[in-house]
């Protein structure tokens, strides 16, 4: 078994309920799981599973109705919103589906984008900017803006927005949902390296079988509860 020391992420008795008019949606049942320091998870299960609900916890985005989510050292029950706020800019960095990049901004003021939150001069801030891009191969596309570059560039543009402050976590919430296989097998490389290079710790939601095989574990939710097997 292993010392607590090697637990980032450890959620105990969480459920979380979702109020449908005069119905309780039940999302999350009693639900633990921890998540080891430099893991690479993934969580995989039907829609409406509770997937993304838990990766909103684990990075603070949400709160449980009961039960307690400890990642990084802290409860994040017992933060406020401001608090929350600044502990997500020091330990997680996020990497969605849609991309989310603003489409006024190149690609390395997308980048930048998490960096304004800490006090790295401007030069300092692109030069950071510079190098996360770089390191994802896009040196060229600097200054290109979203609509000029293709889905698979778009994900690389917001993995490198993940990194660039170099969070101890990593959320992908269906990194791979919106590109085509090549493009995809792209970005699971690359969290991969991220994983076994540089030792980030990756929770990955997917309904992708292939991507989940680029996790070192997979985990299935069902009905709002861990399950060790998929469903039937």
């Amino acid at each position: 078994m292993s010392g607590a020391e090697d637990v980032l992420a450890r959620i105990r008795g969480v459920e979380k309920v979702f109020r449908r008019g005069s119905e309780d949606i039940h999302v999350l049942r009693d639900l633990d799981l921890d998540v080891k320091r430099g893991e690479f998870l993934a969580l995989m299960g039907p829609s409406g599973s509770g997937k993304s609900t838990l990766l909103n916890l684990i990075g603070g985005l949400d709160h449980p109705g009961r039960g307690e989510v400890v990642v990084c050292g802290e409860n994040l029950g017992a933060l406020s919103n401001r608090q929350l706020a600044a502990w997500r800019a020091r330990h997680v960095g996020f990497v969605f589906q849609l991309y989310n990049l603003l489409p006024a901004l190149t690609a390395e003021r997308n980048v930048e984008l998490p960096l304004l939150l800490t006090r790295l001069s401007k030069a300092e801030r692109r030069r950071h900017a510079g190098l996360a891009l770089r390191m994802l191969g896009l040196s060229h596309r600097l200054h290109h803006f979203p609509r000029q570059l293709s889905g698979g560039e778009q994900q690389r543009v917001g993995l490198a927005r993940a990194i660039v402050a170099d969070p101890t976590l990593l959320l992908c919430d269906e990194p791979t949902g919106d590109l085509d296989r090549k493009a995809g097998d792209e970005i699971l490389a690359l969290l991969a390296a991220l994983n076994r290079e540089q030792g980030k710790t990756i929770v990955m939601v997917t309904h992708d079988p292939h991507a989940s095989h680029a996790a070192s574990r997979t985990v299935y939710l069902n009905k709002g509860q861990i399950s060790a097997a998929p469903p039937e």
